[in-house]
């Protein structure tokens, strides 16, 4: 906790925006005044400002550029938002891992809102984030990635207070007051020990394996786990992946690896290429399956790319359009998964991949729209064979992916593998 109580830091170009960033500095003390504001300037050139607590000149050399003043005026824009961007990631990590601050807030437009953000995606998951931006009624994917970044719309540019501007920036200024008090709480509670830890276990899931995840998580949570359900859409992926690099989590039931076949065939829910390798790189326990790699997932139909209108397609609602994967693209994502656990596990024991023989999703079983009986074969065949030789054994059952039994088996598996690894860590 910071030592004389709550403080919120407040980050932004003040060359560009003193005035708005006076403003919502104001109306945080106005609705708590004991608040300390660390306000950061990221801007281009030096403010001098009573207000301000970390300058421009401090967040430049925290970046590591060597340059002096003149230099970075002269840098591309680009180039000195990321000059700037690094030396905020440095400063405001700094003071969060010292427990000074208790949220952060920003304001910008993209500029602004990139500098901000990058800031944000570096702290960890829980801690209050908010930025007001002029892009936040956009696609803001890139900003949030699969963080918790709360992105309220400015309505109006940033550029003067004026009526609308300063009733947006009051809200946020409530928000971010309410979030670090909330914040603070919860931290101080957790200190005294208000509970143990429940071990944790991350579940990847889509609507065509919801009931065999349901039945799962019950299992689970029956003995005492918490569990974190992840939709796999890309930053869920991400997001899991994220929990895992942190420590968060004690186990991983991957039963639904599709964002891998929107990043090989070009779907939007892909994951990245570091999908499938933290947990190996951790030495996570994870039961890896194949749910819903029948499928690439498209926006609405009429925005399908041409390629793949001959293809066999499934309209899952308005807004989703899914095309069934081939029998060659399956065996490439069975080799895809078995290189990435092959070539990352560190603790190959405590990783199996269970093959569910009778359909991938609900809509991948026998009489269904995407039932494929070469693909999925495809698909098996291919795992089978990458990892051949391998300490990371394979499991296959004559059922579909949504069988209780099924995924209830993979959690009983997965705490087998939890429990033998923290018998280890205890040696």
């Amino acid at each position: 906790m910071a030592p004389l109580g709550i403080a919120i830091a407040v980050i932004g170009t003040l060359d560009t925006k003193l005035e708005e960033f006076l403003y919502l500095r104001s109306r945080i003390l106005q609705h708590d005044s004991s608040i300390d504001v660390i306000l950061i300037d990221a801007g281009r050139s030096v403010v001098d400002h009573e207000a301000i607590t970390i300058g421009q000149q401090h967040v430049l050399k925290a970046s590591g550029f060597e340059g002096d003043g003149d230099a970075l005026k002269a840098l591309p824009r680009g180039d000195l938002i990321k000059t700037m961007t690094r030396g905020a990631i440095s400063v405001v990590r700094q003071i969060q891992e010292r427990d000074e601050i208790q949220a952060i807030i920003g304001l910008g437009g993209s500029g602004g809102t990139s500098i901000a953000s990058a800031v944000m995606r570096e702290l960890p998951l829980a801690f209050p984030k908010l930025i007001v931006s002029t892009v936040a009624s956009s696609d803001t994917s890139s900003y949030v990635a699969e963080t918790d970044i709360t992105m309220m719309y400015s309505v109006v540019d940033i550029a003067g207070m004026n009526e609308v501007l300063k009733a947006v920036v009051d809200n946020a200024a409530g928000a971010i007051v309410g979030m670090a008090k909330v914040y603070d709480s919860r931290a101080k509670n957790s200190q005294t020990g208000a509970g143990a830890r429940k071990k944790g276990v991350g579940i990847t899931m889509f609507g065509v394996t919801t009931k065999g995840v349901d039945a799962a998580r019950r299992w689970l949570e029956s003995r005492g786990f918490e569990v974190y359900v992840f939709h796999a859409t890309g930053a869920g992926g991400r997001a899991m992946e994220r929990l895992a690099r942190e420590g968060r989590l004690d186990g991983i039931l991957d039963l639904t690896t599709t964002e891998l076949a929107d990043e090989l065939v070009g779907g939007v829910f892909s994951a990245g290429e570091d999908r499938l390798t933290t947990a190996a790189k951790v030495g996570l326990p994870q039961i890896v399956s194949i749910g819903a790699l029948d499928m690439v997932n498209f926006g609405p139909r009429d925005t399908l790319p041409k390629e793949f209108r001959g293809r066999n397609i499934f309209e899952h609602n308005p807004s989703v359009t899914l095309i069934r994967t081939t029998k060659e693209e399956c065996e490439e994502l069975g080799g895809m998964i078995a290189k990435r656990l092959k070539d990352n596990c560190i603790e190959p024991e405590l990783t199996e991949v269970w093959l569910p023989l009778r359909g991938v999703s609900v809509i991948a079983v026998e009489g269904q729209a995407f039932h494929d009986r070469t693909a999925d074969e495809a698909l098996f065949a291919a795992i089978r064979k990458g990892l051949e030789g391998t300490k990371i054994r394979v499991k296959e059952a004559d059922v579909d992916i949504n069988d209780a039994s099924f995924t209830e088996g993979m959690a009983e598996r997965l705490c087998v593998f939890i429990e033998r690894k923290s018998k280890k860590a205890t040696v």
